[in-house]
């Protein structure tokens, strides 16, 4: 059949039963032959194939006189009542055993649900342990018997049937068998059936729930746009947990030009230029030459799986990811069974992209593995189902690792995992095109684009291991939720605060991990450090604080953010900044923790020294003490009460004016301390520039 069928050549009305008889006509005629000569089969097809598979094969041989005795727990004639009570796998039992005993000579046994009676899951079940024998108690009953393909039986069960049967989807030749010409009308703007496209939608779809499908097709007939009913076909494809993913691989994936080129070039310009072709003799060459198995290999991080997943959302396919250690068993036989169920799923979703997370875990080089040898296994069972595809089946197997060296060679083959493509390291323009698209996705207005480019070239780490996409996108993610959570910005003006935003995106790339929850103990330290804001020197904002988490127990130093304009000149303004920045420790912890710890004694024993200076040896004490020089009393005689009074009042103004200053400035600032104590506790130490960004003034005093 072409890739074109005439609408007048199309059935008017057509059965499930007519179209499982279409669709199957050779495999049916398989079963018929086996049973007709006396040799048990299985089938194995979905549940919904039973009734219309059976009645196909019982209709071919109730001319030659054969006679059924179909056990689905239903009571039957011939046979004694069933038990009171008895539930279907309990009835079919009861059924089997008066069947295999009685005298049903010439009559082929049935078992529609030989699956549930037999199925296993490591070891026999108590039923199988009753059926098995009864199965093999007669040996000249011939048994015809279903399996679905979700359903695993025994090895012991696959030996009594000599002939099997699978049906998976149907056959692209007679799909022009299964489509009426008022479902035609549906899918096509012209008088005839485009068979290649519908049947890349419905290739792994079984006749009967095709059927179905088309029967509920809705929109205008003959529309210029025949998307819409080829996606409502889709979504009735589409089994299980599987989905079309959603990403562009231009506009979603950032950076990579040549891998994306070749990916692109190799693989979907191919299928792509294949779906316009109309002659079904270069179709099938085409499909011949497209690689079924693909190998992303690369650094961990790189965006491997990512690719995968662009690759399925240019495709249309269904997208399965697998990882080794969810498919492995202690059961025998149980890991290549999830495989298989892994490809059956995929063909009856078709198309589809399987992909297998770090393939190395279970694909490895057989020979070099000593364990229990599972993995020879798979890897044998990966091979055949490789094999096993049909040439117009879209089913693509994408394997991802980071040692492909490890692997097994007869998966790097020609006609297995024959299509490698390296995901390395992002590069310097890689970078800053991939930090541009998290940008945008999750609003972090890291612009304008000098600090785009200076971020997406800053290495927040050691190795070129921080420069892998999956890093870029844990920073922006951290960004994103650090920022809007402390309260500084607004949800509805982003933009209020960028030079904060940027300052947040760059302390969480050098970040080491997620902050995990801290005991109150742990908030002492930071919340001390947390008071050296520039905001605390407004009279003179010469001095900025350079934190170091080694000397958590030690004193913050404080560097000149500009040289002064003479270093040996210090004035009584920056004496009295120095002692409020001084007893802002303390007045942090009574804000932020509403208690005191000793934290702050040395920085008080700091604090008072320094008043003691201003009124004893410089002269800047109060009128009671007056511009005088009070020296050690050593040095000049014992001086009288009242002055040694004064001289403490004096101090003691000094110390207490400087602390309500420091409380004010930090109660005006409260968003910020928080902000800084936060950023304390997750990085241990903020740099000079991180601070700039912190503090409205950094940055415009820089430049001076």
């Amino acid at each position: 059949m072409g890739s074109s069928v005439p609408e007048e050549q199309l059935p008017v009305e057509l059965t499930p039963f007519a179209a499982v008889e279409s669709a199957y006509s050779q495999e049916l005629a398989r079963v018929t032959d086996g049973l007709r000569r006396g040799l048990s089969v299985m089938v194995e097809a979905d549940k919904e194939l039973t009734p219309f598979v059976f009645k196909a094969v019982r209709d071919r041989l109730k001319k030659e006189g054969k006679q059924f005795l179909y056990l689905d727990g239903r009571p039957i004639a011939d046979l004694p009542p069933l038990p009171q009570g008895a539930g279907l796998v309990a009835a079919i039992l009861f059924l089997l055993r008066e069947a295999v005993r009685g005298a049903v000579a010439d009559r082929i046994i049935v078992l529609p649900h030989l699956d549930l009676l037999t199925a296993s899951s490591g070891g026999l079940s108590a039923e199988a342990r009753e059926a098995i024998p009864l199965l093999y108690e007669n040996p000249e009953l011939v048994f015809m018997g279903f399996r679905d393909h979700s359903f695993s039986v025994p090895k012991v069960i696959d030996n009594l049937f000599p002939r099997r049967e699978t049906l998976t989807g149907v056959p692209r030749e007679r799909l022009g068998t299964l489509v009426t010409q008022r479902e035609s009308r549906k899918l096509s703007a012209h008088k005839a059936l485009q068979v290649y496209p519908l049947y890349k939608q419905v290739s792994g779809v079984n006749a009967a729930r095709l059927r179905r499908l088309l029967s509920t097709l809705q929109g205008e007939d003959y529309p210029a746009d025949a998307r819409p009913a080829y996606a409502q076909l889709r979504a009735g494809t589409l089994v299980g947990q599987l989905q079309v993913p959603d990403v562009d691989l231009n506009h979603d994936v950032g950076g990579y030009a040549k891998v994306k080129e070749r990916l692109q070039r190799d693989i979907l310009d191919v299928l792509a230029h294949k779906d316009t072709l109309t002659d079904e003799g270069q179709v099938k060459a085409i499909e011949s030459l497209i690689p079924r198995g693909m190998i992303f290999w690369g650094p961990p991080g790189t965006g491997k799986t990512l690719f995968a997943k662009a690759m399925a959302t240019s495709l249309g396919a269904a997208l399965s990811v697998v990882s080794g250690p969810e498919l492995k068993s202690k059961w025998v036989g149980e890991s290549e069974e999830n495989l298989r169920q892994v490809f059956m799923r995929a063909r009856q979703a078709a198309p589809a992209v399987i992909v297998f997370d770090e393939l190395d875990s279970f694909a490895v080089r057989r020979g070099s593995y000593q364990g229990s040898g599972v993995e020879h296994s798979m890897v044998n069972q990966l091979l055949t189902e490789m094999d096993g595809f049909r040439k117009d089946e879209l089913v693509f197997v994408v394997g991802t690792t980071n040692f492909v060296e490890s692997l097994d060679p007869a998966l790097l083959r020609p006609g297995r995992f024959e299509f490698h493509l390296q995901i390395p390291y992002p590069g310097s323009d890689d970078r800053r095109h991939i930090l541009s698209i998290y940008d945008q996705k999750m609003g972090l207005h890291l612009s304008p684009r000098a600090r785009l480019r200076g971020q997406a070239d800053r290495r927040p780490g050691r190795g070129p291991a921080t420069w892998a996409p999956a890093t870029r996108a844990t920073t922006c993610r951290r960004s994103a939720a650090r920022w809007p959570a402390c309260g500084c910005a607004s949800a509805a003006s982003p933009r209020s605060s960028p030079r904060s935003t940027t300052s947040t995106a760059r302390s969480a790339s050098s970040s080491s991990g997620p902050r995990s929850p801290r005991a109150k103990s742990t908030w002492w330290p930071p919340t001390r450090r947390a008071r050296h804001l520039r905001a605390v020197l407004p009279a003179h904002p010469a001095d900025r604080p350079n934190l170091d988490p080694r000397r958590f127990g030690r004193r913050a130093r404080l560097r000149p953010l500009r040289r002064p304009a003479h270093r040996y000149v210090v004035t009584r303004g920056q004496l009295n900044d120095q002692i409020c920045t001084l007893m802002s420790g303390r007045e942090a912890e009574l804000l932020l923790l509403e208690d005191l710890s000793i934290g702050s004694a040395a920085d008080l024993e700091r604090a008072t020294g320094i008043a003691r200076a201003l009124v004893h040896e410089f002269g800047m004490g109060n009128e009671a003490v007056g511009v005088r020089v009070i020296l050690a009393p050593r040095e000049q005689p014992q001086p009288s009460n009242a002055l040694r009074e004064s001289t403490e009042r004096a101090v003691l103004e000094l110390l207490e004016h400087n602390r309500k200053r420091a409380a004010d400035i930090l109660k005006a600032n409260r968003q910020l301390v928080v902000l800084l104590r936060d950023q304390l506790l997750e990085k241990k130490v903020l740099d000079r520039a991180a601070l700039a960004d912190f503090l409205p003034l950094g940055k415009k005093e820089e430049k001076k």
